[in-house]
This record gives C-alpha cells, sequence and structure tokens, in this order.
C-alpha cells in the first residue's frame, strides 16, 4: 500500500462509521479513495447538482453546507475533520438540495460509493450509521449532542420530526407485477416487459417468488452476449429474491435495496418467499416517495405561482398523513409535519396577493388561530386568521387598511381554492373587525379580557390560539404580551374562560352511552370535536394562560408542560394529553375516510376495540372539570 492510502486509512479509522472497519479493508477503500483540494469559498456540490459517484470526508478545514430558504442562503451546518457529508448519492436517486462550500482551504476525501457499497453491505453497523445519519441529518447520530441540532445530511433542511415523517413514510408501488414461469423465453419476457412497460419481472411459481430479471438483467447478459435471447429466464434471473412485508417505509427500502445491493424487492403477503406475491418495489417507486416528503412539499409550496399549485401539494399532504396513520407515526409527530405545510400554504397564499397588489404600506403580522394556530389542522377544515398592522398616522389610516382588507379578501379567496372553507363565523383576516392596528387589536384584547361579561357575544376563545404565518415577528410578539399582561390576577377573566370550558355539551349519558346527534344530517352520529376534542383544547388553554405559559399553544404540548409546572396535577394532565392523541387519531381516521372535517363519527362504524378506546379517551375530561372548579372561582358567570 503507498504511503497517501496508509495516512488516509489511519486518519478515517479514528471516525465514525470507519471504525466498525478493520485497517485491512480500510486500506482497501484508501487507494480508491480521491484528494480533493478546495480553496476557500469553492464549491464542492450546489443545489440541482447532478448526483457524484462519492461520498466525502472532511479530511482538514471547514465545509459550510447551505440551503436556500425565502430567497436567501441559509447556512445549515459546518463540517469539520471526520465530519461525513454528501451522502445523498447513497439513498437518492435526485439531485442534491444543498450546497457544500469551502470556509476557508480545506482538504476532502472523496470515496467511491462502488467502492464503499460492499463494505457498507457487509457491516450492519455501517450501515446503521449511514441510514441514520441520512434520516436524521446528523454527523454522527450516536452522539446525542449531534442530535439535538447538528444538520450534516444531504437529506435537506427538514426538523427531526419532519426527518422520521419520511423514514416510516409508506411506499406506493406496482400491486399488479409482471409475473413469468421459470420456463419462459427470454425473448417473450422482454417483449411482456416492454409492452406493460415495467423494468422487472418476478419469475414465480405456484404465485411464491423463485426469481427477478430487471432491465439490468436484460443488458448485462442478454446484450453483451453472454446468454443467447432465447435461453430461459432461469439462466439469468436473480435468486433468491429479496421479500418484504406489505405497509413497508421508505426508509427501510432504501436499507434493504443497499444492504444486498438490488434495485427491487418482491412484496409478499408475510414477508417471505414462501408466500403469495403482493407487488414489486423498484428504485423508481423510491423516487417518486421522494417526491412526497415534507421538505420536498415545503419547497415546491415555496415556488408555486397559483392556488391549483398549491391544492396538488394539499391533497398531497392529505395522503402523506394517510399513509402516516397506517403505518403508527405519533399523531403529535404527523401534525407537526402537517402545521408546517399547512403554514408554508398560507404564507405563500400572502405572497402571492402581495404580488398582485404590490409591496404592503405598512409592516404587518398574518397571523393564523384557531387549530392551525395550535398546529393541530390535519384535515381540511374552515380558516380563521387574523391581520395586524402596525400603527400609522390618522391620514394614512383608511388607505393602509383598505390594502390590508384587499390583502385579505385574496388570500384568504386563494385559500379557499386550495381547499380550506371561509369561516362561517367570519374570523378571518378579510373581514373589517379582525383586520386591525395594533393599537386597535390592543384595545380588543383589552376589552375582551378586562370587561368579558360585555363582551361575551363577541370573544371567542380561538383569538387566544395563534402563530404566525407571514410578517413581523415583533407584532406577534406585541400581542402575546397584551394577552399575558392582562391575565395576571384577573379573575373575572378566568371566571369567564372557566364557565365557558364547562359549557360544551357532555359527551356521555348517566348510563355511560354515546350522547349522538338527534336530529338534522348527522343524526345518530358523535360530535368528537364539540363534546370531546373542545373540552380538552379549551382546559389546556385556561390552565396555559393561568400559569403564564408563553409559546405554547398546541394542546398536546400545553397539558405536557402543565404537568410539570404543576406537579400535584401531573397525573390528570398527562392523561389528558393521551386523550387528546386517541380522539384526534380518531377524528382525523373518520375525516379521511369521509373527505370531511371528521367533526362527526359514525359510531356503528368503528370496530368494538376503536369505541372502547373513544370512551377510555373520554374518561379524563370528568377530573379535567373537576380541577378547572376547583381552580377558579366559577361564580359571576355560572
Amino acid at each position: 500500500m503507498n504511503t497517501i492510502a496508509e495516512h488516509i486509512a489511519d486518519f478515517l479509522k479514528k471516525y465514525p462509521p470507519f471504525d466498525n472497519l478493520s485497517f485491512q479493508e480500510l486500506s482497501e477503500i484508501a487507494t480508491s479513495i480521491r484528494v480533493v483540494n478546495l480553496e476557500k469559498h469553492k464549491t464542492l456540490f450546489q443545489i440541482n447538482d447532478v448526483l457524484h459517484d462519492s461520498f466525502y470526508v472532511v479530511a482538514s478545514g471547514v465545509i459550510n453546507l447551505s440551503v436556500i430558504a425565502d430567497a436567501e442562503e441559509t447556512l445549515l451546518n459546518k463540517c469539520v475533520a471526520g465530519d461525513i457529508f454528501g451522502l445523498r448519492p447513497f439513498f437518492a436517486k435526485n439531485n442534491y438540495m444543498m450546497t457544500a462550500k469551502a470556509r476557508e482551504e480545506s482538504i476532502i476525501y472523496a470515496i467511491p460509493i462502488a467502492t464503499f457499497r460492499p463494505f457498507v453491505a457487509n457491516n450492519s453497523e455501517v450501515l446503521d450509521f449511514l441510514l441514520h445519519s441520512f434520516a436524521t441529518n446528523t454527523s454522527n447520530p450516536n452522539d446525542m449532542e449531534n442530535i439535538g441540532g447538528k444538520l450534516i445530511s444531504d437529506n435537506v433542511y427538514y426538523s427531526n420530526q419532519q426527518s422520521e415523517m419520511q423514514y416510516f413514510q409508506l411506499l406506493s408501488y406496482n400491486i399488479s407485477p409482471l409475473k413469468v414461469a421459470i420456463t419462459s423465453m427470454v425473448q417473450e419476457v422482454a417483449q411482456q416487459m416492454t409492452d406493460t412497460m415495467t423494468n422487472g419481472a418476478i419469475v414465480s411459481k405456484d404465485n411464491y417468488p423463485i426469481g427477478i430479471i430487471t432491465n439490468t438483467d436484460m443488458c448485462s447478459k442478454i446484450a453483451t452476449g453472454r446468454f443467447p435471447i432465447t435461453t430461459t429466464v432461469d439462466r439469468i434471473m436473480s435468486s433468491p429474491v429479496v421479500t418484504v412485508v406489505e405497509n413497508i417505509s421508505l426508509a427501510e427500502a432504501q436499507l434493504l435495496m443497499l444492504k444486498n445491493n438490488v434495485t427491487h424487492l418482491c412484496v409478499t403477503k408475510d414477508g417471505s418467499d414462501k408466500s403469495d406475491i403482493k407487488g414489486i418495489i423498484s428504485e423508481h417507486d423510491l423516487i417518486v416517495a421522494q417526491a412526497n416528503n415534507p421538505g420536498v412539499l415545503i419547497k415546491e409550496i415555496k415556488r408555486s405561482q397559483s392556488p391549483k399549485d398549491l391544492k396538488s401539494i394539499r391533497d398531497r399532504l392529505t395522503n402523506l398523513i394517510q399513509k402516516s396513520i397506517q403505518k403508527n407515526v405519533s399523531i403529535s409527530n404527523i401534525s407537526n409535519i402537517a402545521s408546517e405545510i399547512n403554514l408554508a400554504i398560507i404564507k405563500r397564499s400572502v405572497e402571492l396577493s402581495i404580488l398582485d397588489l404590490g409591496s404592503p404600506p405598512a409592516r404587518f403580522a398574518w397571523l393564523s388561530i384557531g387549530s392551525q394556530g395550535r398546529k393541530e389542522q390535519l384535515l381540511l377544515t374552515d380558516q380563521d386568521s387574523i391581520l395586524v398592522f402596525e400603527d400609522v398616522t390618522a391620514d394614512k389610516y383608511r388607505d393602509v387598511k383598505d390594502y390590508f382588507l384587499k390583502l385579505g379578501k385574496r388570500t384568504t379567496a386563494i385559500l379557499e381554492k386550495v381547499g380550506y372553507e371561509f369561516c362561517p363565523n367570519g374570523h378571518m383576516a378579510s373581514n373589517m373587525l379582525w383586520c386591525k392596528s395594533l393599537t386597535d387589536w390592543t384595545k380588543q384584547y383589552n376589552n375582551w379580557m378586562n370587561t368579558p361579561g360585555e363582551n361575551s357575544n363577541e370573544i371567542s376563545s380561538i383569538f387566544f390560539d395563534f402563530e404566525i404565518a407571514f410578517g413581523e415577528q415583533k407584532i406577534e410578539e406585541s400581542i402575546e404580551n397584551v394577552i399575558f399582561n392582562n391575565v395576571k390576577n384577573n379573575a373575572l377573566f378566568f371566571d369567564f374562560l372557566g364557565n365557558d370550558a364547562l359549557r360544551k355539551n357532555a359527551p356521555l349519558s348517566f348510563f355511560k352511552k354515546f350522547i349522538v346527534e338527534e336530529i338534522g344530517a348527522n343524526k345518530d352520529k358523535f360530535d368528537i370535536k364539540t363534546r370531546a376534542l373542545m373540552p380538552l383544547i379549551d382546559g389546556a388553554r385556561l390552565f396555559s394562560l393561568s400559569y403564564n405559559l408563553k409559546g405554547v399553544n398546541n394542546t398536546f404540548m400545553r397539558f405536557k408542560q402543565l404537568a410539570i409546572v404543576d406537579p400535584r396535577n401531573a397525573e390528570i394532565y398527562l392523561n389528558c394529553s393521551e386523550a387528546f392523541l386517541t380522539l384526534s387519531r380518531i377524528r382525523t381516521l373518520e375525516g379521511l375516510k369521509n373527505d370531511n372535517s371528521g367533526q362527526f363519527v359514525n359510531l356503528q362504524e368503528l370496530s368494538k376495540v376503536d369505541k372502547e378506546n373513544l370512551k377510555n379517551a373520554l374518561a379524563p375530561m370528568r377530573e379535567l372539570e373537576e380541577l378547572i372548579k376547583n381552580k377558579f372561582q366559577l361564580t359571576q358567570f355560572s
């Protein structure tokens, strides 16, 4: 071995995952490694570049990884000696999704994937390291400090929850694969593959897979003349077949293809080669699946030019939510991802409206309120929003408000075309009541909170759940400060809010039977939103305001935080948090099944287990109700 290769092997063995390989293996790899000298500010690869045939390790210097966000270059991380980056060619076929640029003069080791792949396939520790590094965006998934936030992989700019969503995302694949007999002639199979436009055929016997033929086999074994086209398929097929169960995830499929160095997986009833064939997964299916991951959806949202574009993306989100639920991904994680994508759609809708109207005459903030403000909008429900613009002089006020009302109307119209219905109560930024200056909003919240009895007809608790979708963060913070300044020693406000929280209709009768709708289109159905979810949402908001929990709007997270700040009642809060997830899941499934908001559940269609889960999720509500009565003086508005 030459001196340079020996030096490289010595360097690599100090860092994971190379420390799992023997020095002999590292020496063999090192002989193929290319040393790249990067001058300061020189780019190794950039967004949308075609993938390289190598991945990279920093030998010395610093490499900056960045993405383009909101038309600006955003630094994600800095790679230093020993850090791996550029893993995308291992797991994906589409182009790079970030830029790698030298922050200072640097030396990089380019490791050919073709050389490294056999060592990965034969070493599960190395394989797991690379897979988790790619899936969780960390340079070293074994290092808990890095897991906290060091983003290294080329899997783009998502949070850990989004990466987890992609990791468990279900694959769509060919459920009617081409199946041929072992006695079939290659020429016949090639013609069938051409006619059906498939790149693979399963060789089967009694509907069990015994081999597989792909375009690669046709090229390497037939086109090269190794075998005549008249030979039978058993001469060129790959066997045994790599088989998997149904509902396999994207990352699991990537893992198996990499481990077995194959481009196709056969789906069978029980995941073995001794059960019926259900379908076939190709590398192309992985590429299609990646087009529906959260990071890609957000990227497409930013490029959208019309409501039609945004609607198409929102439809894909619905598909992603449905598949994630089928895979039993945590409903809280699904909510986090859906919220970010919904937020991006709202933001882009505002941007498109501004492009039509021209630049705003003043700074402002578009706030999503209600379910989206709580990061809980999984289904296409109605839209709720307010608009707050900065204070302007009296002579400009009318023109400024007129602009923002137009902006509100255009934006809500776009969102309506995307699929978010207009709020039936008019709680939207297009309504002049909810499009105001910061001073006017300050007066509004002061009135609501200090004289709630006089404003009981117009106060709505959804105005206390909000999240900025577009605009000035400081304006949102100003509204938040107004609210939390007013809750101090405000027994009257909590009296009103507490009674409002207890006013919801009971979910169960005295005999523990579900109380269903008696008349109307939803007769005999259970109102899971009003009777089950809203009491939990209202209770979480009430206690969060009383304990001054700023910046926590999500119901599940509110209960989690309350368990920390009020440990004496932690068990009640934690039971409520789990109940909220169960109820949210049931509502989401109902909505996906019926293509609606999921508010009314047909109990007759629920399984016995689901009915029991629903009833159990209602149990913590009684304890929460008693806790509200004990903590707040509910007298004046009772």
